[in-house]
Parts: structure tokens; sequence; C-alpha cells
């Protein structure tokens, strides 16, 4: 960054905080609310979501084979095959938008072309098998529907969309990587394999929440979710030490640390000013709720794409858009809308876009968000006119 540049964001944060009516209540309430929801997400979304996403993240770049990904997700990859993985493991992993984070910058940094790493950053949190349960449940049949169709859909119309648009510096960026040598394999691809499931069968049953129903299938799994997730780490732990030497633990934990340090800082800053600007459902922030309720009645273009829009800032924690829509439809809101949130909302948020700017750049990730929400909003209106 330039000189200029940092001159001009000191610049703009003193006059900010100068001119910042710091005695008003509403600033005061969302001052509060951005401690109170940075507390929120520390509580809940760090040790065991992001920390065994960290672990994940660095295992992808230390010991999963450049080629492998290369042949699965690489930009001469079978495109069926490279999409269908990638769109299939949200319905897997049911993370959040800032999970997914180290993830996907680990596929990708391995190799993963643009396409199919984009489909993955989208699908990771938006195709969530339990979400779009709850959404028929609560919402309705037809919105569950509507929503599990939209999101398949839309991971592989976006993951397409992104791989024509930068073409030309995916293709050097691809061979870039055609031009590494290929190592020697170490160990068994099983080991591998068996070494990563294991960590994401620990995230999965970690975060497993609990059902609104305590009975049926759905709720055994929650009793036994401490059990398996135990047995996982356990597994986990041993094969890292049987199967992998000092040298090879000494440099996953080195790449698990740098992954850390790149997305910690930008996802708590961004925690910060979402809940300074919308609060936590149910609570004041600076932006009035009444606001958002009056803009996303009926189903026009515009209530559509500021729902769009608002769910692509909105941070939501695995589970928690559905009894928020809940709440809104109650206050009014539009059934288009509601799907242009719900497909927009889990998927991105502006923590989420902060890291994937670090990642991607500011053009990939613009348009990465602008596809994501024309999407949503195209789908949203098509909902509400049938």
């Amino acid at each position: 960054m330039s000189d200029k540049k940092k001159f001009l964001y000191i610049l703009a944060a003193f006059l900010a905080f100068y001119f910042l009516p710091a005695d008003a209540p509403r600033v005061q309430g969302a001052a509060a609310e951005a401690l109170a929801m940075l507390h929120e997400y520390a509580r809940d979304h760090v040790l065991l979501c992001l920390v065994p996403a960290f672990f994940i993240a660095g295992a992808i770049t230390v010991f999963v084979s450049q080629q492998s990904v290369l042949r699965y997700l690489g930009a001469q990859a079978n495109r069926a095959v490279a999409y269908t993985v990638a769109a299939v493991s949200g319905t897997v992993l049911a993370v959040c938008s800032c999970t997914v984070l180290p993830l996907f910058a680990g596929i990708y940094k391995r190799g993963a072309g643009l396409g199919p790493a984009s489909a993955f950053l989208y699908s990771g949190p938006a195709i969530n098998v339990l979400a779009i349960i709850l959404t028929a449940r609560v919402l309705g049949f037809e919105m569950g529907l509507a929503r599990a169709v939209g999101a398949i859909s839309f991971s592989v119309l976006i993951g397409l969309a992104m791989a024509f648009l930068f073409r030309h510096e995916e293709a050097q960026r691809q061979q870039a990587f055609a031009d590494l040598p290929v190592p020697e394999a170490t160990r068994p691809l099983w080991k591998t394999a068996s070494f990563m499931a294991f960590m994401v069968l620990f995230l999965v049953f970690a975060n497993w929440a609990a059902p609104k129903v305590p009975l049926g299938f759905w709720a055994a799994v929650y009793r036994a979710k401490w059990i398996v997730a135990g047995l996982a780490l356990l597994a986990t732990a041993a094969s890292a030490l049987t199967w992998f030497s000092r040298e090879e633990r000494k440099e996953w934990f080195g790449s698990t640390w740098e992954y850390a340090l790149q997305v910690l800082p930008l996802l708590f800053g961004g925690v910060l000013a979402a809940g300074l600007l919308l609060g936590r459902p149910g609570h004041e922030a600076l932006v009035p709720s009444a606001w958002v309720a009056a803009l996303v009645g009926g189903n026009s273009l515009a209530a559509n794409f500021f729902a769009a829009f608002l769910g692509a800032l909105m941070y939501f924690a695995t589970l928690t858009e559905v009894p928020i829509l809940q709440g809104l439809l109650g206050a009014g809101m539009g059934k288009g809308p509601a799907l242009a949130l719900l497909l927009a909302g889990p998927a991105l948020s502006l923590p989420n876009m902060l890291v994937i700017r670090s990642i991607l750049g500011t053009r990939k990730t613009g348009a990465f968000v602008s596809l994501v929400v024309a999407l949503s909003t195209a789908a949203g209106m098509l909902y509400g006119a049938f």
C-alpha cells in the first residue's frame, strides 16, 4: 500500500472519529452491539469452527498433492467432476461464510481453478442440508425447495461465470502450476485421505446444532455428537503422530498459523463493522430495523435487491438465518426478498468479503459478490412472481 493511500485511510478514520456523535444513544447502542457481536462470534465460532478449519487448510497446503488438486479441481479437470465436487461439498461441511474461508484459501493456493474454487466458496455455507430441511419445516416446503435448487444452481453458475470472466488471468495462473515439478508420493493416498476425513468429521460433528424437535434421527445424531467428534479428534492426533514426520507436522503447524494470521484480523474487524451497522437479530444498531422492514416488503426489484444486498453484508451463523427470516416475514417481508436473502446471506458477509479480497484481489471479489447478489435478486423476483 502506498503512503498516499495510508494517509487517506488515516485521514478518513480521523474525520469519522472527530465528528462522531459519541453521546448519541443510537451510537452508544451500536458500539455495544458491535462488541456484543464480536463477543458472541469469539465464543461460538472460533474454537470449534475456525480453528479446525485453519488446521484443515494447513493440511491441504502441506499434505495434499498439488497434482491431486489439479486433477479434480484444476482448470483442466473434467468440468462435471470439478463442479460436482465443489457443489456437493456444502452438504457435508455445513460451515458458515467465515469458516469456509481457510478451506477455500487452501484449495485455491494449491491449484484449484478459479471456477471450481468459487463454486466451493459459495456452496460451503449455502448448501447446508440441515439448514435447507429447517427452512422447509419453518418457512414452508416451497421455500425450502426453492432454496435448495437455487443454492446448488448458483454454485455452478457462479463458478462458470468467474472462470469465464477471468479466463486469461486464470490460464496464466494454471500454467504456473503446470510447470511445477511433480513430487514423489511419500505415503499411500488412503493415509492422507483418512487424515483429512478425520478432521472434517470433527469439524462437522463438533458444530452439529441441536434439532428443534428432540426426537428422531437428527436428535440421535446430536446426542452422539461429542462421542463422534472426540473419536475423530483422537484419530486425527494418532494419525498425525504415526503417519507424518516431525518436520511435516512442523510445516503443517506453520501453514495453519499463516492462515490464522491472514484471516482472523480481517474477520474480527468485519464482525465489529457488521455489528456497528446492523447489530444482532432483534437489536438496534446504526441502521434502524424499521428501515429494513420497510424496504423488503412486496416483490419489487428494489425490495429483492435490497434483501440480497443486506444479506450479503450481514453475518449469519449456521442455521440462524431461518429464525431471522421467520421474524422478518412476520414483520411484512415479501417471500421473494426472503428467498433472495436466504441465497445471498449465508454465503456472504462483510467479514467474509474482506478475507476474500485478501486472497483473490478487489476485481475478482467484486465480481463474486456481484454475481451472488444479482442471481439472488433474480431468483427472489422469480419466486415472488410465481
